[in-house]
């Protein structure tokens, strides 16, 4: 018997990970406002797919991670440079 999938994006006896994700999975995994991820997804910089009619648009679980090391990438850039953007408001590193 095949277990049902649960709410943590996990399926079947070995737990694989589902290939799509929607977008409040997208949110939850990163533990933002949906409003976000739809903000994402219209600048290009988070792709996804509609599937079916209005509103059911899901995210390659690949892309997802992609997103991810590009955003780790690009911190570690803007932190190189000095600058840190905090809860929306840029910063400047003090040097130490």
């Amino acid at each position: 018997m095949t277990e049902q999938p649960h709410d943590d994006g996990q399926h079947d006896e070995q737990a694989r990970p589902l290939r799509f994700l929607t977008l409040q999975q997208i949110a939850e995994e990163l533990n933002t406002k949906l409003s976000t991820i739809r903000a994402l997804i219209a600048s290009g910089e988070l792709p996804a797919i509609q599937i079916g009619g209005r509103g059911q648009w899901r995210i390659e679980r690949s892309k997802l991670e992609d997103y991810i090391v590009g955003a780790y990438a690009k911190a570690r850039t803007d932190i190189a440079r000095g600058g840190l953007d905090v809860d929306g408001t840029s910063a400047l590193l003090a040097p130490e």
